[in-house]
């Protein structure tokens, strides 16, 4: 787990990148439409979304990233907004009902919410991975300091393929269930691996907000070394 100086660092540095939105083109702030207000999302190991802001944000334009990072290219080509909302990938009301509201090959895009905004994550292929090797830690960054009343993550069975398969449930183990975290910027869940994985899969983290009946869903693609 990060000690409190790392904290620090990675969320000054997660501020800094927030305000070089300022200095996208004209054409591509027009496209952009900020939250009303902050929220959140997995930053390690990275969310899709936030992985393509993180790495592309900067250079969303750049023809290269069809060849360089092909899943990135597609959702940006699809939805802008998915990226620059990488922190609004939530569903109010869903009562604790997150099969229900959630179908099977949407879970990846909170159920399309927001209209269909972040439909281009369930797009199986070849998503940038975060190597993890034993047992790892979640760290979740809240701009709004909402709480949580709990965190689930799951990890995709063994046999799993992300490259050509959408995301269902039958496709998760649940690995790690937590109680409620007071209102902060950073959350730190340690997920215990329980082995028998290898290559690429998918961390699903759910995260019950506390200010309100309000649900994130998040796909952060992984390699078990």
């Amino acid at each position: 787990m990060n000690n409190s100086t790392d904290t620090t660092t990675r969320t000054t540095a997660l501020a800094a990148r927030a305000l070089t939105l300022t200095a996208v083109p004209v054409l591509a702030m027009t496209a952009m439409a900020a939250p009303a207000s902050a929220h959140g999302s997995v930053v390690d190991p990275a969310s899709r979304n936030y992985g393509c802001y993180e790495r592309w944000g900067s250079d969303h334009l750049n023809p290269d990233m069809a060849q360089e990072d092909p899943m990135c290219w597609q959702a940006w080509q699809d939805n802008p907004n998915a990226m620059w909302n990488w922190n609004g990938l939530y569903r109010d009301n869903v009562g604790g009902n997150h099969r229900g509201q959630i179908p099977d090959g949407t879970l990846c895009s909170g159920g399309n919410t927001e209209g269909g905004r972040y439909d281009s994550l369930d797009t199986p292929g070849e998503w940038k991975t975060t190597p993890i090797s034993g047992d790892f830690t979640i760290h979740l960054y809240d701009q709004a300091s909402h709480g949580a009343d709990y965190f689930q993550v799951y990890i995709t069975n063994q046999g799993y393929d992300a490259t050509t398969d959408s995301l269902d449930w039958g496709d998760l183990q649940l690995v790690e269930q937590t109680g409620s975290y007071a209102p902060a910027n950073d959350y730190y869940i340690d997920v215990d691996n329980p082995g028998g994985r290898s290559g690429h899969h998918v961390v699903f983290t759910i995260w019950q907000a506390s200010h309100m009946d309000q649900v994130y869903y998040l796909c952060s693609d992984v390699d078990f070394g």
